[in-house]
């Protein structure tokens, strides 16, 4: 009942903020400085004549006030349809269905990388405490956290395309392509895992349960094994927050690697101010992360039982 409860819950309010992205991103396109009509006919290369303007406008709905505009295009959304783009009159929805996919194949692999490396790093770190060791994945974790994904990019393209030429400079949707953007993405997230992962071990170590299990004689692997299952929640949180770091951070690596997911196509909207594909952009990502929250939130009752039976939020 708890976990129905949750979902239930989670569904009313990714409803609500489906309405207030979409209302407030509908506003500020409705409020931009511009003739909407006149931005899709520059962009399909139509002249463009007072006559031809207004039966753009006519035919897009621009005469209407602005409550009407949002209701029509909010009912078309709810059957899939975003309208289309203003570039090359491309359905919206076609285009970013696309478009996610790569996105997706881009986030995952660099938030598993990012994993693999942060995850025994930061046990053995915590393990080690104030060791050489420690000290080297410390500084490794300070460097990564500090440099910012365009700097990484521009490294990354300098030392493997430039110098060793081991990598095309531009992804080209191969595995050779994906290496570059993904190293980009996940050095900095890698960084931000390994400090905080430690530190949640270090808490957890330091509990004296801890202590008493070892004096009582219970072997380090077991005692390790209920610390690492204890801190399990606070690193899904960490994991989960840093889903929406990765899509953000995917709208700069994408365009400096010209990548063909979402980020390059959101920057090449805004360029070419093609405001139907900024809208389904944006109301795309906010479901995608609130939908990865819910899960997670699942996942914490899946770790911790005791949730169900409390009903409390993790």
């Amino acid at each position: 009942m708890a976990v129905g409860r949750t979902i239930g819950g989670r569904l009313i309010h990714l409803i609500w903020i489906m309405f207030a992205v979409s209302f407030l991103t509908f506003l500020l396109m409705f409020l931009a400085p511009g003739d909407a009509a006149a931005k899709k006919l520059n962009a399909q290369g139509v002249a463009v004549s007072e006559e031809v303007l207004e039966q753009t406008r006519v035919s897009m709905g621009l005469d209407r006030p602005f409550l009407v505009q949002y209701g029509e295009w909010a009912l078309r959304a709810l059957r899939g349809d975003l309208g289309a783009s203003y570039k090359d009159g491309f359905p919206v929805a076609d285009k970013l269905v696309r478009a996610l996919g790569r996105t997706a194949v881009l986030t995952l692999s660099s938030l598993s990388l990012a994993l693999l490396i942060a995850l025994p790093l930061s046990v053995l770190s915590a393990l080690k405490r104030d060791s050489v060791i420690d000290d080297v994945t410390r500084l490794f974790s300070f460097i990564g956290n500090s440099l910012p994904n365009f700097l990484i990019s521009v490294l990354l393209m300098y030392f493997l395309s430039v110098r060793l030429r081991v990598l095309p400079l531009t992804a080209n949707e191969s595995v050779q392509g994906l290496v570059m953007p993904c190293l980009a993405l996940s050095i900095p997230i890698c960084g931000r895992f390994i400090r905080q992962f430690r530190a949640a071990i270090l808490e957890e170590l330091g509990k004296p349960y801890v202590s008493g299990a070892i004096l009582r004689g219970v072997r380090r692997r077991y005692v390790l094994k209920s610390v690492l299952h204890n801190v399990s929640i606070p690193m899904l949180t960490i994991v989960g927050l840093s889903v929406g770091t990765l899509l953000g951070g995917s709208v700069v690596i994408e365009t400096i690697f010209r990548w063909p997911g979402l980020g390059k196509l959101a920057m090449d909207a805004i360029s070419n101010r093609d405001y139907p594909v900024i809208q389904g952009f944006v109301l795309l990502t906010s479901t995608v992360y609130v939908v990865i929250n819910l899960l997670i939130d699942l996942c914490y009752r899946w770790i911790d039982p005791r949730l169900n039976e409390s009903g409390g939020e993790a």
